[in-house]
């Protein structure tokens, strides 16, 4: 039995061939599953020392930062090991969407991911409630308020997330519940993400098919991922030691308040996208829609992929290339207007932006991908075409 798992971690660790020209976009699964492995190892340990209390739960987070040794970088590991977390998340999918890794047969790798991005961000939501600040109260509040939306049990969905009419003492501990759960759920799911991706292969950033020559995972890539790995850290500690609050509220240090409602209420930076999408419409249920459908959107969207160009090289394709990265700077847009108040003139930008973003998966992707078949094809009928004359003028 040993023997057999020594064996299949030899196959999938050291042995698995790799297609010999991935870049270092491809690194980024690796540091996903190691900021994984920090946010749950740094969440075992401030695990012993949080108390799931409304009361008490603001104070034991700065019992933590104050009095426990070492308690402070535990605390902003894990609360900047999460932005990390999401960065590396982010350009793992969109390296998968720049080189189609979405496509048949690598379909289960491609969903697989994406569960594990949606759980990860049911993670971080509930896991920023945990401070108890200001902005984790209000937005917790806002957002469970979301489930009304469902027609007939929406507001029975709330209250049994609320554990009765508002956040109060029920509510904090089943969230650090899931929040303690779900990591574990995740790291299964990498497993499985793992096992499908070595049964297919990883995407060739030049030809789909791999047929260029692939090389053992040991030492090469692993070489590569430890270069990364070594530059992750260093970031890390960077934050850590010199800009901790950077990437968070300044008003998450204040002691949630129910009676003081904050100017603007607004989530972590790595939610910010998804929820100016939210609030692209002024209907709450279309909000709640929208959200939605921005991330299933993914799921389906491969359906409508043309198989046709598995073969094409994404560096070759200078219409998608340029309306692939006009899609990321659309996205860094949505991010910006969703830290901005719901007022003009960032309202109608984010109407646009909003718009875009739907406009690229189901009709421009598509679109662009006949265009360059058909210019493809085209080519190749001319080459056909000359080289056929070249040759009945050699022969006459």
């Amino acid at each position: 039995m040993i023997n057999k798992i020594i064996k299949q971690l030899k196959n999938h660790l050291t042995d698995y061939p790799a297609p010999m020209n991935l870049s270092l976009f491809w690194n980024f699964g690796f540091l996903s599953g190691i900021c994984l492995a920090i946010q749950i190892i740094s969440g075992l340990f401030l695990s012993m020392h949080y108390i799931p209390h409304p009361d008490l739960a603001f104070d034991s987070i700065e019992h933590i930062m104050r009095d426990v040794k070492n308690g402070w970088y535990i605390r902003y590991a894990h609360s900047n090991g999460a932005s990390f977390f999401f960065i590396s998340l982010y350009i793992h999918i969109g390296r998968g969407l720049y080189y189609r890794s979405y496509t048949a047969p690598k379909y289960s790798v491609w969903v697989s991911g994406l569960v594990i991005f949606i759980l990860t961000m049911l993670t971080a939501f509930v896991g920023y409630v945990l401070p108890w600040g200001q902005m984790s109260y209000w937005g917790a509040t806002v957002i469970t308020n979301l489930f009304s939306v469902i027609p007939f049990v929406g507001e029975d969905i709330v209250q049994w997330i609320w554990g009765g009419f508002a956040l109060n003492y029920a509510t904090i501990p089943r969230f650090f519940a899931i929040h303690f759960l779900v990591p574990f759920i995740i790291l299964a799911l990498v497993m499985l993400h793992l096992k499908l991706l070595h049964e297919v292969g990883s995407t060739n950033p030049a030809l789909s098919d791999n047929s260029i020559e692939a090389i053992k995972f040991n030492p090469y890539f692993v070489v590569k991922d430890l270069t990364t790995l070594i530059l992750l850290l260093f970031l890390l500690t960077y934050f850590i030691h010199f800009k901790p609050n950077l990437l968070g509220h300044p008003d998450n240090y204040i002691k949630a308040n129910p009676l003081v409602t904050p100017l603007h209420i607004v989530p972590e930076w790595y939610f910010l996208p998804f929820y100016a999408i939210l609030r692209s419409v002024e209907s709450k249920v279309g909000g709640v829609l929208l959200m939605a459908f921005a991330l299933l959107i993914h799921f389906i969207m491969p359906l409508w992929s043309l198989s046709s160009l598995l073969f094409f090289p994404a560096r070759c394709r200078f219409i998608y290339r340029k309306l692939y990265w006009f899609f990321i700077l659309n996205f860094f847009l949505l991010g910006w207007l969703g830290g901005n108040p719901v007022e003009e003139p960032y309202s109608s930008l984010t109407t646009y932006c909003t718009a875009f973003y739907f406009l690229y998966f189901i009709i421009l992707v598509p679109l662009v991908e006949i265009i360059e078949q058909n210019l493809y094809l085209a080519l190749q009928s001319k080459k056909n075409l000359i080289k056929k004359k070249k040759n009945d003028k050699k022969y006459n």
